[in-house]
């Protein structure tokens, strides 16, 4: 679907344009070979009026021709350039920042590319008690993230790091997810290519 960019994004939220809305699409765990399983799923990036995005993303085991067989994973987060916060900033909590927005204009959002592109960071949570802090670059409609730190409760299993990145080509946005757990590498976890479905999700 054509897809056009929204002007009325907080500033430092253009480099994240090309993501809002709901993608939808099918995927393979691991390497996506004969014998890994097939999943379905849906991913949401919102703009709620702040200098962030909301994620979240809703995974379906599936049989080969798509049928849903179970809920696999679910996760939710948000999406920011990697920044020095300001007084001007909202925070902690529910104190509340400046009327106007730290970054106020495309040049003021501009003077923090790199010659790799912007710095961000995203907070991920899952319901296994797993929760992923990333940082990593956002350069186009290419993104690279890697963990930072996690945390992860007791009970929680064995998880030491993840990268994952994510592209937009022909229109569909394609990721990966590689996981290393305990003292293992970094392996194939997951992968899957979405369209996208609405370009719903900026705030009211």
């Amino acid at each position: 679907m054509a897809f056009d960019l929204p002007t009325d994004l907080t500033p430092e939220l253009v480099p994240f344009a090309w993501l809002i809305g709901t993608w939808e699409g099918a995927g393979r765990l691991g390497e996506g070979e004969a014998e890994d399983e097939y999943f379905w799923q849906q991913v949401i990036f919102r703009d709620l009026g702040g200098p962030y995005l909301e994620y979240r993303s809703e995974a379906w085991l599936t049989e080969a021709d798509g049928t849903k067989l179970r809920i696999l994973a679910v996760e939710s987060g948000f999406w920011s350039l990697d920044r020095e916060q300001q007084d001007a900033d909202a925070g902690p909590g529910m104190v509340p920042g400046d009327i106007f927005p730290v970054l106020r204009s495309a040049d003021d959002v501009q003077k923090l590319h790199t010659e790799d592109g912007f710095k961000i960071q995203a907070h991920i949570v899952r319901p296994d008690g797993i929760s992923e802090l990333y940082y990593g670059l956002i350069d186009g409609p290419r993104i690279q993230l890697a963990t930072e730190s996690l945390l992860r409760s007791k009970n929680a299993q064995a998880y030491a790091s993840s990268t994952r990145i994510y592209g937009l080509v022909n229109g569909e946005l394609f990721w990966r997810w590689d996981v290393s757990k305990g003292n293992m590498d970094l392996q194939a976890h997951a992968s899957a290519a979405l369209k996208r479905v609405t370009a719903e999700g900026t705030a009211n």
